[in-house]
């Protein structure tokens, strides 16, 4: 059936172009929008703004405002809370970075058009469900009013596997929350093998500002310069801090540095080979700067440690994999069980129990003895002290208790 021109006008989607797939209102919701607006325009004021929200996860805001011509302007906004979908590539670097700007129309008041907000927004994530982030994927915020952002490589185990993460914000000034959910769909990346594999150290990057997109394409290309493969990707991207790194002194602008993996398909270059020389490892043992010959094409955006970035070529591995062969999962037959005798050969204990107990009594008595004699009854010292003192001071004592006693 189709429906007439003035259901097209009740849908505050088709007036704002944000449909995003959501279906249209019933005439009982329209006749409540339409009539919201009526009132608005029948209020006493120049401005207003109402905040109407549907049953469903959508909801509009209707702002009247006067020109100077003495015309009322009415602005519909229409804010779809949909889950977003991601399609990310396992074992190639994952990222996604949550916009404060994109949640700020969440929280009320809601700002009119030109106003500019800027609340502190803070985000929660965590694997639906379950209190944390799946083990592959990592969050960080340095400030609230700095976006957030999710990033890791995701694994070939979840491939196939939707992985919900729930993204909670908050707003640090007025205490409210809004929730949306990301959905990652990890796709396998099998036809697109990268055997060869270098991972490099930045120092004078931080994690956040290493996943921009425009320093990560400037890093990529310098060392597609280098490398010169015919498809590089970004594997994964490792703050120095979760490798043990310390935190750097708020000095000179210091930073944390960050690990970068970058995967090829051709073997490495000669360049990148150069630290493998017995010249650069032994600088390196001394805690010099190794020779490399191209590092001025990294030296004006990245500084770059030679002495840790690592090659790895797993065309050369050798697969520790032993093929688990499973059985019947049934037990080999071991006969009929033949519990003990019930009548069992009793046994005295109370040898064992005089000796245990009689033996360490007779030596402790004995030595008790023994310490007992020569504390007591072997006092020589006594009367050859007595004889060695002189009989003046050995009646001094009895005249000081005699005078005492008077």
């Amino acid at each position: 059936m189709q429906l007439p021109w003035w259901w097209e006008l009740g849908d505050p989607c088709v007036w704002t172009g944000q449909c995003r797939g959501t279906r249209r209102m019933s005439p009982a919701t329209t006749g409540t929008f339409l009539l919201t607006a009526l009132l608005l325009s029948c209020a006493d004021g120049i401005n207003g703004t109402v905040n109407w929200k549907t049953k469903q996860a959508n909801s509009f805001i209707i702002s009247r405002k006067m020109t100077a011509g003495k015309k009322d302007v009415y602005t519909i906004f229409s804010k779809v809370h949909s889950d977003r979908n991601v399609y990310p590539s396992a074992g190639v670097l994952f990222v996604h970075v949550l916009e404060r700007e994109y949640f700020k129309g969440e929280f009320p008041p809601y700002p009119k058009p030109g106003e500019i907000s800027n609340d502190p927004i803070t985000f929660n994530t965590n694997l639906m469900g379950y209190p944390d982030r799946p083990g592959w994927l990592r969050y960080i915020q340095r400030t609230p009013y700095s976006d957030g952002v999710l990033y890791g490589s995701p694994t070939a185990e979840n491939v196939g596997k939707p992985t919900v993460i729930e993204i909670t914000a908050y707003n640090r000034r007025t205490f409210e929350t809004a929730r949306h959910n990301l959905i990652i769909n990890i796709m396998s990346a099998e036809d697109f093998p990268l055997p060869y594999q270098a991972e490099f150290f930045i120092k004078n990057m931080n994690v956040e500002e290493m996943l921009a997109s425009e320093v990560l394409g400037d890093f990529l290309g310098a060392v597609k310069n280098v490398w010169q493969p015919e498809r590089l990707n970004a594997i994964n991207i490792t703050s120095a801090l979760d490798r043990g790194g310390r935190v750097p002194l708020p000095i000179n602008d210091m930073k944390e540095g960050v690990y970068v993996m970058v995967g090829a398909d051709v073997p490495f270059s000669s360049c990148l080979r150069e630290v493998e020389n017995p010249q650069n490892q032994l600088r390196c043992s001394q805690e010099m700067e190794p020779v490399i010959t191209c590092d001025k094409k990294f030296r004006t955006q990245f500084h770059i440690d030679w002495c840790k970035i690592s090659l790895v070529d797993k065309t050369k591995q050798v697969s520790t994999y032993q093929e688990v062969i499973r059985g019947e999962g049934i037990l080999p037959d071991g006969g009929e069980y033949k519990p003990p005798s019930d009548s069992l050969k009793s046994r005295d204990y109370y040898t064992d129990f005089l000796i245990t107990l009689a033996v360490p009594s007779a030596v402790a008595l004995v030595l008790f003895l023994i310490l007992a004699y020569i504390m007591c009854c072997r006092r020589e010292g006594v009367e050859k002290r007595n004889m060695q003192t002189p009989e003046e001071q050995m009646k001094r004592p009895f005249i000081h208790v005699f005078l005492n006693l008077q």
